[in-house]
């Protein structure tokens, strides 16, 4: 199995997490909530977004709201587990955060 497929083990996952302010592991998922001075922001992030995942294969759930957007991810080809893709997904989704207003 490729190794960016394999599930992290519980202390993995919270040793990974130490180095991903604002996230969280919620139902079995890797989640973060942002909030915006407005919509447009928000709705922008979501298309920013949108092309990293195409770009790297991999697809969180995202949830659109007037000043906030929620993430939540996990690899549903091995059966909803957290990997290493879903972490790779999060600091790149935390880079651009702050070009959108993010907090």
């Amino acid at each position: 199995m490729n190794a960016q497929l394999e599930p992290l083990s519980f202390k993995e996952i919270e040793d990974r997490l130490a180095e991903l302010p604002g996230w969280s592991v919620e139902g079995g998922m890797l989640c973060r909530g942002y909030a915006f001075h407005g919509h447009f922001p928000a709705a922008v992030m979501v298309i920013h977004i949108a092309q990293i995942q195409e770009e790297l294969g991999h697809h969180a759930d995202l949830t659109l709201g007037y000043n906030r957007l929620a993430v939540s991810v996990n690899t549903h080809s091995i059966g909803g587990r957290i990997t290493h893709l879903d972490f790779g997904l999060a600091h790149r989704i935390e880079a651009i955060a702050p070009v959108h207003g993010a907090r």
